[in-house]
C-alpha cells in the first residue's frame, strides 16, 4: 500500500502537468494552420485581389466565431476583430504586446524600424521621428508642399484631357517624401529611387519563399538597394551637417542632429536607414490612395463636392494671386478632412495588421499562445453598424464630433503609444492636393463601378482614369 501511494505521488505532477497541457491546448482559439509556412497566406492575398476580404473573414467568423487561429505568412495567428480586439493591440504594455510585424515586412523594412521596437527603443526611435512630424515642427513646410504639388500639377495634369489617379498620386506623394523627408531634388536620382522602391513595397505582404523567381525575392533586392541609396543620402547630409547645415532642412538631416547629454548621436545608422525607409512607405501609399478614393468619391456625390468645392473657394478668395497655402488655410478645410476621415473608415489604406503575443494572452475565453502572431482587420470594425449606423452610406458628419466616436473604435492611424507619427504630415499633404485639385480642375470618372482590389493596398479600377476640364 505505502509502495503504491509512494508510486501515486510520484506520477501526480506528471499527471497535473499532462492535464494542464490538455486545458491549455483547449483553449486555444478554434481553426486550422493549414499547411507549413504558406498556411492561409494565399487564400487571403487571393481574396485581398478580388475585393472578397471582409467576406473571407467574416466566413471565418461564422464557422470559428470571433477568434480563430490559422497561418499566415510563415508563421501561426490569431485573428481576432472589434473594439475589445483593438484595446488589446494598442493599450497592453510592450511586455503583453509586440508590434513586430509578419518576417516578409520585417525583412524588407529592417528590424530596426518603429515597428519592430520595443521599451526604451521604441519610444527613443519614435521621439526623434516626432520631433520632425509632429505639427508645430510641420507648419514651417506647408508652403514647400504646397510648390511641389503645384510642380505635379503643372507638369501631369495642365493641358491634359484625361489622366490615371493613382500612379500619379503615388509618383506625387514619393516627391514630396523626397523633397521634404529627404531633401532630393527632382532628377534622375528620384527616379531611380522610386522604381525600385515600388518593386520593395510590392512583397512586404507575401509569402516569405526566398526564391528567384517570387516577389519575396525581388522585393528583398529592391529593398538593399533602396538602404544603399539611403546611406548614401545619409553621408552627403552628415557633411552638409559638418559644414553648418542647419538640422531643420529634412529629416534625415533632424535624426542625424539628435544628440544625447553625451554629445551622441541618439540614432544609429541602422535605425536611421530602417525608419526611412519605414516613413517612405507609410507616406507613399497612405495619402496617395486616400486622395485617390477621394477623388472618386468627388466625382460620385455633387452634394459632397460642392460643399468641399465652396470651402476650398472661399480660402482661395482670401489668398493673393500665386500665395501659398499656410497652416492658417489648412484649419480652415475642415468639412474636407471630416470627407477624408469618412474616406478612412470606409476604404482603409490598411486593411490589417500584425501584433506579436510576448506572453500567453487570455483573450475572448481563448489562449493566444506566446510567440503567436496576432492578426486583426481594422474594416471589420470600421463597417459595424452597431458603431456606425448604415455603415455602407458615405456620411463625412460621423466626424463633426470624434468624441461621440468610441474608443478603438476607428483607428486608421492606430492609437495609444503605437499611434502613427505621420498622420499629422498625411492630413496636411491631402488637404494641399485636394485644394489644388477642386480649385484647378473638373473631371469625370472613365469607370462608373465601385471595384477595388487590395494588392495588398485598395486600388480602383485601373487606378482610376479620368477625364478633366481645368476651371476657369
Amino acid at each position: 500500500m505505502t509502495t503504491l501511494f509512494t508510486f501515486f505521488l510520484f506520477l501526480l505532477p506528471i499527471l497535473l502537468l499532462l492535464v494542464g497541457r490538455r486545458s491549455s491546448a483547449k483553449r486555444v482559439p478554434p481553426g486550422s494552420l493549414g499547411l507549413p509556412i504558406i498556411g492561409q497566406s494565399i487564400s487571403l492575398l487571393r481574396a485581398m485581389r478580388a475585393n472578397t476580404a471582409e467576406q473571407w473573414l467574416q466566413e471565418r467568423v461564422r464557422k470559428y466565431g470571433p477568434v480563430s487561429k490559422l497561418s499566415l505568412f510563415g508563421k501561426p495567428a490569431v485573428f481576432i476583430y472589434g473594439p475589445a480586439a483593438h484595446k488589446l493591440i494598442f493599450g497592453s504594455d510592450s511586455n503583453t504586446v509586440s508590434n513586430q510585424q509578419a518576417k516578409s515586412s520585417q525583412m524588407i523594412l529592417g528590424d530596426r524600424n518603429l515597428l519592430e521596437l520595443m521599451g526604451e527603443d521604441h519610444k527613443r526611435v519614435r521621439g526623434a521621428l516626432v520631433s520632425f512630424l509632429k505639427p508645430e515642427s510641420l507648419k514651417q513646410y506647408v508652403g514647400r508642399m504646397d510648390a511641389e504639388v503645384r510642380n505635379h500639377l503643372q507638369l501631369n495634369w495642365e493641358g491634359k484631357q484625361r489622366v490615371t489617379v493613382l500612379p500619379l498620386m503615388k509618383g506625387l506623394t514619393f516627391d514630396i517624401i523626397c523633397g521634404l523627408l529627404f531633401g532630393l531634388e527632382q532628377g534622375t536620382r528620384r527616379e531611380k529611387l522610386v522604381s525600385r522602391f515600388q518593386q520593395m513595397i510590392a512583397g512586404i505582404w507575401s509569402v516569405p519563399f526566398n526564391l528567384p523567381f517570387t516577389r519575396y525575392n525581388h522585393s528583398l533586392q529592391a529593398s538593399s538597394e533602396v538602404q544603399t541609396k539611403i546611406k548614401e543620402l545619409i553621408r552627403e547630409k552628415r557633411q552638409e551637417l559638418e559644414r553648418g547645415a542647419s538640422p531643420n532642412q529634412d529629416l534625415i538631416t533632424r535624426l542625424l542632429s539628435i544628440r544625447d547629454e553625451n554629445n551622441q548621436q541618439v540614432l544609429s545608422e541602422d535605425e536611421i536607414v530602417h525608419n526611412v525607409t519605414l516613413v517612405m512607405v507609410a507616406g507613399h501609399d497612405t495619402s496617395a490612395i486616400l486622395i485617390t478614393f477621394m477623388v472618386r468619391l468627388l466625382a460620385n456625390d455633387p452634394h459632397i463636392h460642392a460643399a468641399v468645392l465652396q470651402e476650398h473657394e472661399g480660402i482661395a478668395k482670401g489668398k493673393t494671386p500665386g500665395g501659398f497655402l499656410t497652416w492658417e488655410d489648412l484649419t480652415k478645410m475642415k468639412y474636407t478632412w471630416r470627407m477624408a476621415l469618412e474616406t478612412l473608415r470606409m476604404v482603409p489604406p490598411v486593411f490589417a495588421g500584425f501584433r506579436t503575443a510576448l506572453k500567453d494572452i487570455e483573450f475572448g475565453g481563448y489562449l493566444i499562445p506566446k510567440g503567436w502572431k496576432i492578426f486583426w482587420a481594422l474594416s471589420m470594425t470600421h463597417m459595424d453598424n452597431t458603431i456606425f449606423p448604415e455603415p455602407t452610406v458615405f456620411d463625412p458628419t460621423r466626424f463633426e464630433n470624434p468624441t461621440s466616436i468610441p474608443p478603438y473604435c476607428f483607428i486608421p492611424f492606430g492609437g495609444g503609444p503605437r499611434v502613427c507619427p505621420g498622420n499629422e504630415f498625411a492630413r496636411i499633404e491631402t488637404l494641399v492636393v485636394i485644394h489644388h485639385l477642386v480649385t484647378g480642375f473638373k473631371w469625370k470618372l472613365c469607370h462608373t463601378d465601385s471595384f477595388f482590389s487590395r494588392n495588398p493596398t485598395p486600388e480602383p479600377t485601373e487606378g482610376l482614369p479620368i477625364e478633366i476640364i481645368p476651371r476657369t
